[in-house]
């Protein structure tokens, strides 16, 4: 008989003990901070999909350790940053967690270590852990590779040509002296 997990509550160990991979999808919706960053119109549509797999890895002369192996994409839209048009952006992410017994040694190891080390729980919220892996996915400045449309470089504004001609020319008090 396989176990029963629940994603919002997961035992680390006992997923770590069997080995067994979880995988599911769910609306972007339900990743609030996540669908904050994406336009609203079409949000409905889209979906963030995972894999996680718990794994114990034996040490010697001490208790197995506790890994997580995480995979999760989804893809948003957010808007161009040049063009200020959608843009389709797509995030994947693919970490590994070793977990620890508690914050202390959490917070000692994980300057030491490469991994990413995090505390364990008994209801740890691999949903969290998801939303939050993806946001660090995010692109800082978010535009397509080529704008579907021209992108006007130069804004031109009369009044302000007009105003910069009749204004006098600081240094032309320099070209008379020069000229004398």
């Amino acid at each position: 008989m396989k176990k029963e997990y629940f994603v919002e509550r997961l035992d680390l160990k006992s997923l770590a003990q069997a080995g067994d991979t979880l995988t599911g999808q769910a609306p972007l919706l339900s990743f609030t901070r996540l669908a904050e960053e994406a336009v609203p119109a079409g949000i409905d549509e889209h979906e963030v999909r995972w894999s996680a797999q718990g794994e114990s890895r034996p040490v010697t002369g001490g208790a197995d350790q506790v890994w997580l192996h995480l995979e999760a994409e989804a893809s948003l839209v957010q808007v161009c940053q040049r063009c200020l048009g959608p843009v389709e952006v797509l995030l994947a992410c693919q970490r590994s967690f070793r977990f620890v017994r508690d914050e202390a040694t959490a917070e000692a190891e994980d300057d030491e270590s490469e991994e990413d080390v995090l505390v364990i729980s008994r209801e740890f919220n691999l949903h969290e852990l998801i939303e939050d892996e993806l946001l660090m996915e995010l692109p800082v400045v978010p535009r397509h590779e080529v704008c579907p449309e021209a992108v006007p470089m130069a804004v031109e504004d009369e009044e302000f040509k007009a105003a910069e001609a009749a204004r006098p020319n600081p240094f032309a008090a320099l070209a008379k002296l020069k000229k004398e």
